[in-house]
């Protein structure tokens, strides 16, 4: 499973942002108050915005299923490797940085990679910590966010 470390699991791309999503965000996600002028303004994006919400203009898994949603060995079968075989999974957290704003106009892609494995004794035994890190790119690519997610599996 080592060797899968780095290996593209998904790739998505989004339609160009527009200052109609832009507004449309802020006010269902500030609803029932009215967001800050800034997002209404629409000059940028707030940080939580997400171009993926309503649909992806592109989107592909290479050269693989993305497996049951519900599987324990999702992520190894996005990687294209054999799972660990593990039953139980519970999400151990998520870590997200922001970079260069979200603006109309911009075109975003998500490349989610695997990022590593780590094992730890816990009280039902040994458990694996797999790390996956889903990084923004504007189509200037620069960083406008970069998120890792922690899965623990036993």
């Amino acid at each position: 499973m080592r060797g899968a470390l780095g290996n593209l699991l998904s790739r998505r791309i989004s339609y160009p942002v527009s200052e109609s999503d832009i507004r449309r965000w802020a006010l269902a996600v500030y609803w029932p108050q009215k967001p800050p002028q800034a997002f209404l303004d629409a000059a940028a994006a707030p940080e939580d915005f997400n171009p993926f919400a309503w649909a992806s203009a592109a989107a592909e898994t290479p050269g693989r299923t993305e497996g049951d949603a519900n599987s324990a060995d999702r992520t190894e079968v996005m990687a294209g490797v054999p799972g660990p075989g593990l039953q139980f999974q519970l999400n151990g957290g998520l870590e997200t940085e922001y970079g260069a704003p979200i603006r109309p106009g911009d075109v975003i892609t998500s490349e989610n990679r695997l990022d590593s494995y780590s094992e730890r004794e816990g009280k039902l035994g040994l458990m694996l910590f797999t790390v996956t890190e889903d990084t923004w790119t504007n189509q200037d690519r620069a960083v406008v966010k970069r998120s890792r997610m922690t899965l623990i599996r036993y």
